[in-house]
């Protein structure tokens, strides 16, 4: 296993994967590279609206996208040498996709997604943090963000209830 000391565009450039792991350059951001990871969802995400994939749909789409993330991430993981660098942020787009899925395409909507989604990706609450601990490889890196969406989708759903939203 090669140890980079710090990934660079070169190390991006070099596999689809590592491109893809690093959010297509977003995650070599010098600081908070899974915040500008989680940004990067957001035009895929309008993208992806646009062509009238939303909803149920986009939910769907994140499936392949996780099982294809679990691969992304391990092979990126793996040329550097650690298991969850920071800057690998697959996992961060990926689950900002699926809390997009249910939340209404507004900029409060989006705002909101997005804010609820970081928090809980950074403060990783039980049982998120136990996950991120003790889950290893690609799919470790995977099922923290994972969860952390679910807790995300769970307030906005709460949210939405109370007309919030």
């Amino acid at each position: 296993m090669t140890t980079l000391r710090k990934p660079d565009w070169a190390f991006v450039l070099r596999r689809p994967a590592h491109f893809l792991a690093f959010g297509f350059g977003s995650g070599l951001a010098a600081h908070a590279p899974g915040t500008w990871g989680t940004l990067a969802a957001l035009p895929l995400a309008w993208l992806l609206h646009r062509v009238g994939v939303d909803g149920a749909l986009l939910a769907a789409l994140c499936l392949p996208l996780f099982v294809f993330g679990v691969w992304v991430c391990q092979v990126a993981g793996d040329a550097l040498g650690v298991h969850d660098y920071g800057g690998i942020v697959w996992d961060e787009i990926v689950a900002m996709l699926l809390v997009l899925s249910i939340t209404p395409f507004t900029v409060t909507g989006w705002a909101l997604a997005f804010g609820l989604f970081r928090l809980f990706d950074i403060v990783k609450p039980w049982p998120i943090r136990w996950f991120d601990l003790h889950v290893y490889g690609g799919f470790g890196v995977m099922l923290d963000d994972l969860i952390a969406a679910l807790f995300a989708m769970a307030v906005l759903w709460l949210a939405s209830g109370a007309g919030l939203v």
